[in-house]
């Protein structure tokens, strides 16, 4: 099913310069979209691929409208990126096929587990008893809700999600381990999306707390007690260890670590495949990757690094002795 521009631009907003009549066929990205296709340009860095581009019609920014004319029509959008989120979901919500049942015949829920009537649940899905799902909540094929957990209104949960496995405690004793019963639940908010895969532990004593509007892609592990604060995103393969308290609209890269029991202040982020050791009290950006490198380089520098502290110590004995020189 096409768009025609003037029924995006009615829905959406923006100015469009071009043939309201012009049938959209798809989107798709500068590099490949032709005729009839609707493409965007977010960024700058990529005014020759607009230049270049065969797309019937782009979204720019008001900075390259005299770029976008200079190749044909456009749409001027303030944040270009946004307009085309808002668009993709006009279009999904333009080719949707019909719903199928509400809950999936194959699920498996609970008789004292609570789920809102406009509540989705999808094939293979588990909600345990006690669990409670909100108001427009989704819950993709094989998730499971553990009992006692709460997922709130809007959500959506893509397969294979685990919401309140037990958290990994245990204690010591006598050369093995002694597990330590998980006896809070997870409380997920309103608004929040995660990925496939990515399991969330219920608390050992208290609950793990998900604030409202967080974003968690695929292969994200949440430890036992863990609150994420509003509005926070993590990409994938992220492990955030037990009892951390991250907080509101943060960002963390793929394959990043927050050690247990660190505090991430408001509006922290954390590069890809960053190890966190310590808490982090002030927004920013923060990096702790070390560089890749020939194999034989990268050993001569672990080498050297492992020496630093030694050389770190002679140094200052030097300065020690310099200094009494200077003195004497």
């Amino acid at each position: 099913m096409a768009l025609r521009l003037g029924t995006i631009v009615e829905a959406l907003g923006g100015e469009l310069q071009g043939d309201p009549a012009l049938s959209i066929q798809r989107l798709a990205p500068l590099a490949t979209a032709r005729s009839d296709a609707l493409s965007f340009l977010s960024h700058p860095k990529y005014r020759k691929e607009l230049a270049a581009s065969q797309a019937g019609c782009v979204i720019v920014s008001p900075a390259m409208r005299e770029l976008a004319a200079q190749r044909g029509a456009f749409i001027v959008a303030a944040d270009p990126y946004l307009y085309f989120a808002r668009l993709t979901q006009l279009w999904k919500k333009s080719h949707a096929r019909p719903d199928g049942a509400r809950i999936h015949p194959s699920a498996v829920i609970d008789p004292d587990a609570q789920i809102d009537p406009s509540a989705r649940i999808g094939a293979l899905c588990v909600v345990e008893r006690g669990a409670r799902i909100g108001a427009e909540t989704v819950l993709k094929s094989r998730v499971t809700v553990s009992e006692d957990c709460v997922v709130g209104a809007r959500c959506l949960l893509h397969p294979g999600v685990v919401i309140g496995a037990d958290g990994f405690g245990l204690a010591p004793h006598e050369g093995a381990w002694v597990k330590i019963e998980q006896l809070g639940a997870v409380r997920i908010g309103d608004d929040v999306e995660i990925g496939a895969n990515t399991c969330i532990d219920r608390g050992a004593l208290e609950d793990t707390v998900v604030e409202d509007g967080v974003k968690l892609d695929n292969l994200i592990q949440i430890g036992h007690n863990v609150r994420v604060g509003k509005h926070t995103a993590m990409a994938g393969c992220v492990g955030v260890a037990g009892s951390a308290d991250i907080g509101a609209h943060c960002t963390i890269g793929g394959g990043a670590i927050v050690l247990g029991h660190l505090k991430l202040a408001d509006g922290v982020h954390i590069s890809a495949a960053t190890v966190v050791t310590r808490s982090i009290l002030k927004p920013g950006q923060y990096t702790g990757m070390f560089p890749i490198d020939d194999n034989a380089a990268w050993e001569k520098n672990a080498a050297t690094l492992k020496q630093l502290h030694a050389l770190r110590e002679r140094l200052k004995a030097l300065e020690k002795t310099a200094m009494q020189d200077r003195n004497s």
